[in-house]
């Protein structure tokens, strides 16, 4: 699964850039759904967005790296019983993987979904961001799942 995310994030983002003029908008579901072709050198929601995109995107860099070996570990140490957490730490491993081949490769990432309703947009955003946000939505359900039954021996 991990490397599917990779792929698939990957694989979209690719044919966004070949098949579509930069800052382009094509409607899906016309009131709900565009395809657009933007870039994002901030965080999630375009945040940090303002800083200099040397210092945003080591910044970056840096912290993904950081989450991502400190999820990777806890999903070496996480026992295969452990479905939920298993599945999550590795949604979210491929998503963070995704940008961050974004962010060394251009310096910011490539966001292309733009769901909206009236004129109301929700920031653009990529399969990569899906994933990381899939991936926390099953680490909080498994949390939330067993509460209570956490041990030194599951570390989240």
């Amino acid at each position: 699964m991990l490397f599917l995310g990779i792929i698939l994030d990957q694989l979209t983002k690719q044919w966004i850039v070949q098949t579509m003029p930069k800052y382009d908008v094509i409607p899906v579901i016309p009131g709900f759904f565009n395809l657009v072709h933007v870039y994002n050198r901030g965080a999630a929601f375009g945040l940090l967005a303002t800083w200099s995109l040397g210092l945003v995107s080591y910044f970056f860099v840096i912290a993904t790296l950081v989450v991502l070996a400190v999820v990777g570990y806890l999903f070496w140490r996480t026992p295969l019983q452990h479905r939920l957490f298993l599945w999550g730490y590795s949604l979210l491993i491929s998503g963070a993987v995704g940008n961050l081949m974004d962010r060394i490769r251009l310096g910011e990432v490539i966001d292309f979904l733009d769901f909206y309703v009236g004129r109301y947009h929700w920031p653009a955003f990529n399969v990569a961001d899906s994933l990381i946000c899939l991936g926390a939505g099953l680490i909080f359900l498994g949390i939330c799942r067993s509460e209570g039954e956490i041990n030194v021996s599951h570390p989240v």
